[in-house]
């Protein structure tokens, strides 16, 4: 699952290099500590030819998370744009996973370093199904794990760093021990967060209702994109805490993240989610969001960015 698919280069400090030669020193302060602040990002081959979604957000995002840990972008986002879709176009790649890391180099062993230089790296690779290749159509089974996302006030959830997947690694690890297709962590308080890299949305009653950002979630652009095709459909969406044993009575349950898309939920603790094969506001985001690829679907929000122009 998730293997890498190597392509030809890599942008790396401002110009291309073969991908083999994008290497790094084992004392990079990101490899010590973590810090690292990255984005996930998917470009589809669309029939008006490729294009990057929602690139805007996913590097504003990037920025954000990099002033949180005081680490530079020495490009406007605008530039940081324009390289992704330049490292796109350079490999040949008619649809791509870019992941895209904001990094402090090599330079002092410290976790408070001020004086490791800022780096940025671009890498795109051709990439299918996160969770499974027939996930998508028929679903995963998933199970609540021990361990818990991070508190308030410990690190920051809501910035995408490197460091904060540790939890995830813990959470997903518990799930595939188990059997289970994902893990979903618990917050804090008990109360439900998120999947081990991906936002959860429960169905009830017609109404559409997923965690809060106080949950200890990031706060996904791909969720973003499915909360505006919700009330675009005119279903309410409603945030607030979700308890574990909602979970059990939801009519449907769905993921959503950059490389795990839209993707529904069968079971929960091997307790099966809803009515065996019907999941219609799954289906119908489903259309929604997967339509902006094939065409069928316009996109009035302007979220797709041509590699092209």
């Amino acid at each position: 699952m998730a293997a890498i698919d190597e392509s030809k280069y890599i942008w790396r400090s401002g110009k291309l290099v073969p991908w083999g030669e994008a290497t790094t020193h084992v004392m990079t302060h990101a490899l010590l500590y973590g810090t690292s602040a990255f984005e996930g990002i998917r470009a589809y081959d669309t029939p008006r030819g490729t294009m990057v979604f929602r690139n805007d957000a996913h590097v504003d995002r990037l920025f954000y998370s990099s002033k949180i840990y005081g680490i530079g972008i020495e490009y406007t986002p605008e530039e940081v744009m324009g390289f992704i879709r330049d490292t796109i176009r350079e490999n040949d790649l008619s649809s791509a996973y870019i992941r895209v890391n904001a990094y402090l180099g090599y330079g002092e062993l410290s976790p408070a370093a001020t004086g490791c230089p800022n780096e940025l790296d671009i890498i795109a690779f051709a990439f299918g199904r996160y969770l499974g290749a027939d996930a998508i159509e028929h679903g995963i089974d998933a199970c609540v794990t021990s361990w818990r996302r991070t508190a308030p006030g410990t690190v920051p959830a809501g910035v995408k760093m490197a460091g904060n997947y540790l939890s995830s690694r813990l959470i997903t690890t518990e799930a595939k021990a188990r059997g289970c297709g994902e893990g979903i962590g618990l917050g804090h308080s008990g109360s439900v967060s998120e999947g081990a890299g991906e936002n959860l949305f429960m169905v009830h009653k017609g109404k559409i209702i997923t965690p809060s950002a106080a949950a200890s979630i990031l706060v996904g652009i791909t969720r973003d994109s499915i909360m505006t095709i919700a009330q675009d459909l005119g279903i309410e969406v409603v945030e607030q805490e979700i308890s574990r044993e909602m979970l059990y009575g939801a009519d449907e349950i769905f993921m959503t993240g950059t490389a795990a898309e839209v993707t529904p939920i069968r079971s929960i603790d091997g307790i099966e989610i809803g009515v065996k094969g019907k999941k219609p506001v799954t289906a119908a985001i489903q259309q929604e969001f997967f339509g902006l690829f094939d065409g069928s679907r316009e996109d009035k929000h302007g979220w797709l960015d041509p590699v092209n122009g």
